[in-house]
C-alpha cells in the first residue's frame, strides 16, 4: 500500500509598486524549523477538505500578515513533486499566485521579481519556473491582470508591469493595441498628472464595472 504524501500550498504574492515602478514579491522569515529565520514564500499544509483558495488566504494572512481584503485575485500555477524538496519528508507543493494591494504593517519582505533573495526549500526554483507563466498571463488572464494593476492605471504603469514580468519594455503603441483587445479594458479620455520631468501625461485605462464584478467573483470561486 502506497503511503499518502502531504500537500503544501506555496503562494507567490505579487504587488505592483507604482513608486518603484516594478512588480514585487512578498516573502517572510520562517518562524520554525526547518530553515528557521530564512526567507520563504508564504505556505501552509493543505487541510483535509480545505479549498485551495482558502489555503491561499490562510498563507497570505498568516505568514505575511496581510488582511484578507488586500487580496485582489488568486489562481493556480504549477505542481512541484520532487520527493526530497522538504527535509521533513515527501511533500507535494501546489504553487499558486495571489495579487494584493499595498498594505501597511505587514510582515513581508518585498523584493523585485528579477532580484529575489535566496529562499528556503525549493522556493527559488518555484519562483524561477513560474515567472514565465506570469508573463504569459499578463493581458491574457483578466483576473490576474486586473488584480495586479487595479481598477484603473496609466499607460506608463502598464509598460512598467510588462517590463517587470517579461524583461522587455514594449513600444507603447504595440502595447496599446494589445490592451485594446483585452475584454473589459478600455481607454479613457483622462490623462494622469504630468510627469516630473515634463512630457506628455500618460493615458488612463479602466476596467468596466461588469468586468470587475465578474473577475472578482471568479478569483474567489
Amino acid at each position: 500500500m502506497i503511503e499518502s504524501t502531504l500537500v503544501s500550498v506555496d503562494v507567490i504574492v505579487l504587488r505592483f509598486d507604482p513608486e518603484a515602478r516594478t512588480v514585487l514579491v512578498g516573502v517572510a522569515p520562517r518562524a520554525q524549523e526547518p530553515f528557521a529565520g530564512e526567507l520563504a514564500l508564504p505556505g501552509v499544509l493543505l487541510g483535509r477538505g480545505e479549498r485551495l483558495r482558502d489555503a491561499t488566504a490562510r498563507a497570505v494572512t498568516g505568514k505575511l500578515g496581510l488582511s484578507e481584503k488586500s487580496v485582489t485575485a488568486t489562481g493556480q500555477l504549477a505542481t512541484f513533486d520532487e520527493p526530497s524538496r522538504d527535509p521533513r519528508g515527501p511533500t507535494l507543493s501546489i504553487a499558486l499566485w495571489a495579487t494584493v494591494t499595498r498594505a501597511t504593517g505587514d510582515l513581508a519582505v518585498w523584493s523585485r521579481l528579477d532580484a529575489m533573495p535566496a529562499l528556503a526549500f525549493d522556493h527559488d526554483r518555484i519562483v524561477a519556473d513560474c515567472r514565465p507563466l506570469f508573463a504569459d498571463k499578463l493581458w491574457r488572464d483578466v483576473p490576474f491582470t486586473a488584480g495586479l494593476l487595479g481598477p484603473e492605471f496609466t499607460t506608463a504603469q502598464a509598460l512598467d508591469v510588462t517590463e517587470s514580468l517579461t524583461g522587455d519594455r514594449p513600444y507603447p503603441a504595440n502595447l496599446g493595441r494589445t490592451m485594446d483587445r483585452v475584454p473589459g479594458l478600455g481607454r479613457t479620455s483622462e490623462h494622469a498628472a504630468a510627469l516630473p520631468k515634463g512630457g506628455r501625461p500618460p493615458l488612463v485605462w479602466k476596467w468596466s464595472g461588469a468586468c470587475i464584478e465578474v473577475w472578482s467573483d471568479e478569483s474567489r470561486a
